[in-house]
């Protein structure tokens, strides 16, 4: 049985073939690179992805001066065999310019609470001591199920006034702690939108 990298055809586009990343919890076309054969061995092996610079003329893994890598969690083949469909979990911006993507897209609405929530994973994975959400992993359940219900609290305190801009601040806040709980817990936002959908059949 042949392996992917062997299904690819490399010799149509003179040893690169196109490899089109996509952020696998939005949904969002992050960035366009080229794989040789090389590279895309590299990325299977490593579950990072890297691609083949034209301009440096060598592998290049995406974050490799930056730290913001983009962690392979499935490769897809085309129907002509000569593209390549990168689904990844990003680890900051794609773009050298601070962009989202390199299309000049930032996430919006529900696609953000999904980048969000990748950072919260991130953070629960690789612990930065200097990372408030770290911080509060490394302090137990306990502690971040109790911030979720202090946040709560002071949401509907707020709710009872007028005061627009500290309704929504408190309401960011409680969104933020809970993805944190949920990160916590082992689930994600994708798991309690498919019971609301159920919900609304």
């Amino acid at each position: 049985m042949s392996t992917l990298i062997d299904q690819v055809n490399f010799e149509k586009g003179d040893g690169l073939v196109p490899a089109i990343v996509q952020d696998i919890s939005t949904n969002k076309v992050l960035m366009l690179g080229y794989m040789d054969r090389a590279s895309l061995e590299q990325t299977l092996a490593e579950e990072r992805v890297t691609f083949f610079s034209r301009s440096k003329n060598r592998l290049w893994t995406k974050g490799e001066t930056s730290g913001n890598f983009l962690h392979l969690k499935e490769i897809t083949l085309d129907c002509d065999q000569d593209t390549l469909l990168v689904k990844v979990n990003p680890v900051g911006p794609a773009c050298h310019t601070g962009s989202d993507t390199c299309f000049d897209e930032v996430n919006k609405k529900a696609g953000f609470l999904h980048h969000l929530e990748s950072v919260i994973q991130d953070r629960k994975n690789s612990p930065d001591e200097k990372s408030y959400t770290s911080q509060l992993f490394a302090r137990g359940i306990n502690k971040v199920a109790q911030k979720v219900g202090e946040e709560a609290v002071e949401l509907v305190i707020e709710a009872k006034d007028d005061n627009e801009s500290l309704f929504l601040n408190e309401a960011a806040d409680l969104m933020y702690h809970y993805l944190v709980l949920l990160t916590a817990k082992g689930y994600a936002l994708d798991d309690v939108i498919r019971i609301l959908e159920e919900r609304h059949r």
